[in-house]
């Protein structure tokens, strides 16, 4: 698919601000409290007090008791990172950061009006976006879209808001993806969820612009459980983006996001998720995409920050002729832990899928692929490809490669490839004969490295992903 964007004056002039921001911008929180909070922990009372507190249909409140029960009955997973760090009981999982909801920028509250503008909300809405969504804490506290699609039947705002606006049309899709039965974290999610988007595209609207939502988690020791529903009906075009970032504290918090896509027979979409949470995050997201006939589905992702990321989004190939692709780079920076990969699940005949994970580790971070890829048997002639790539900076540095295959259908095609590698002294020696510094010519090597998944990323995230890196390579002097 397709997606172009406009690189004209204005687009300019925004990279050159872009390359001008330091980390520290992103890492900042201000003064604002919430106006409500539920307090720290986890019980039976927050979470009736939260359906209460949005006047939610009956439906929702009983699914979220189930959801609780079954968060409760789920051990910690421990097959992967070491998790002992969340602290269950002093989180606070719901923090509403002002008393209403606007599409009016003028009408947020100046504090939060503030952050956004800092972060550069704002400007991308008017300059790039047909819509956009932005999320402060546990809530959406603006979102609003433009008129010409509007007019076409298209819906984006919060998730809370579609519940109350659209609750049948929310009820058809709400955790048929992803079940709060799939995992611990899915089930806290279906428990205490609050915000995220909600986004209808009837059935042959092609929308020529992306839509976006900022998710930003101000407060210390809080969680983040935004739950974001895409549909893109028959024959229509949707480009999808999130942005993420949060504070840097002593203390950790806990991120547990659900993202579920429908992508309907002829109709193709595209998720862009570029995080860059601070390295007291636990970042643990569901994210599924459900692919009918003649469907396409792409994500593509930049995984930055996070103190853990575990992140495996995945494509449920459901019709004839449906195809997936996934594009992920994964910076495992000092002290991080980032266990990501993809799946995909070819579940008729002619599917095909693409893979393509991207691992850099940096210091001591450790990166992992962790992948699932399977052909059931009668998705005759699907094929897949699978590519991982590891980039080791230094000699503390790790990365492994898990994947886990199951062809059960004799006449698919599958190919799995890996790699892994180290900035190597020639090449290193090379770039500064022509000039360049060693911290210059380390990162155009890194830069060169992640190409393929770079160019896929829209222009102002790319920017914004070369700078972060450069950042991260300029910390260590001497590497190779």
């Amino acid at each position: 698919m397709e997606i172009d964007f406009k690189r004209d004056e204005e687009m300019e002039k925004l990279v050159q601000d872009l390359k001008s921001v330091k980390r520290s911008e992103f890492e900042f929180h201000d003064a604002n409290k919430p106006v409500y909070s539920t307090g720290k922990g986890l019980t039976r009372e927050t979470v009736e007090e939260i359906s209460e507190i949005k006047k939610e249909p009956d439906w929702m409140r009983r699914l979220r008791l189930k959801a609780l029960e079954i968060f409760m009955s789920k051990p910690v997973p421990t097959w992967g990172p070491d998790l002992s760090g969340i602290d269950w009981e002093n989180t606070s999982y719901y923090n509403r950061p002002g008393e209403s909801k606007t599409n009016n920028w003028e009408e947020v509250p100046d504090e939060i009006k503030e952050t956004f503008q800092k972060l550069g909300v704002p400007e991308m809405e008017q300059k790039f976006l047909a819509g956009s969504v932005a999320q402060y804490d546990s809530e959406g506290v603006y979102h609003n879209l433009k008129k010409v699609w509007e007019d076409k039947g298209v819906v984006f705002m919060d998730l809370d808001s579609a519940v109350q606006k659209y609750p049948d049309l929310v009820k058809d899709y709400y955790c048929r993806a992803v079940p709060v039965t799939d995992n611990k974290f899915a089930a806290l999610n279906g428990a205490v969820w609050s915000g995220g988007s909600f986004l209808y595209v009837p059935k042959g609207v092609q929308i020529d612009m992306p839509l976006q939502t900022y998710f930003r988690m101000n407060g210390e020791a809080t969680g983040q459980f935004e739950h974001t529903i895409v549909v893109a009906d028959e024959g229509s075009k949707v480009h999808y983006i999130e942005g993420c970032t949060a504070p840097r504290y002593d203390k950790n918090s806990l991120h547990s996001a659900i993202v579920e896509i429908y992508v309907k027979r002829n109709a193709k979409a595209r998720y862009t998720s570029v995080q860059n949470w601070s390295k007291s995050v636990y970042n643990m997201p569901t994210k599924r995409a459900w692919v009918d006939e003649n469907a396409q589905m792409e994500w593509v992702g930049g995984s930055l920050g996070s103190k853990i990321t575990m992140l495996y989004p995945s494509s449920y190939l459901r019709g004839p002729y449906a195809s997936a692709s996934n594009l992920n780079i994964a910076l495992a920076g000092a002290g991080t832990f980032k266990d990501t990969g993809a799946k995909a699940l070819h579940l008729a005949p002619h599917t095909t899928s693409r893979i393509v994970a991207k691992s850099i580790s940096i210091e001591d971070g450790k990166a992992i692929y962790r992948g699932l890829l399977r052909m059931n048997k009668g998705a005759v002639h699907s094929k897949s490809k699978v590519q991982c790539d590891a980039l080791l900076i230094n000699d503390e540095s790790s990365s492994f490669t898990y994947p886990h295959d199951e062809i059960y259908e004799p006449t698919a095609t599958f190919s799995h490839e890996a790699s892994v590698g180290r900035i190597g002294t020639e090449e290193l020696t090379y770039l500064r004969s022509r000039g360049l510094s060693e911290d210059e010519a380390s990162s155009m090597i890194v830069l060169g490295f992640l190409d393929d998944v770079m160019k896929e990323i829209p222009m102002e995230f790319a920017v914004e992903m070369n700078r972060l890196i450069k950042l991260e390579m300029g910390k260590l002097g001497a590497v190779g």
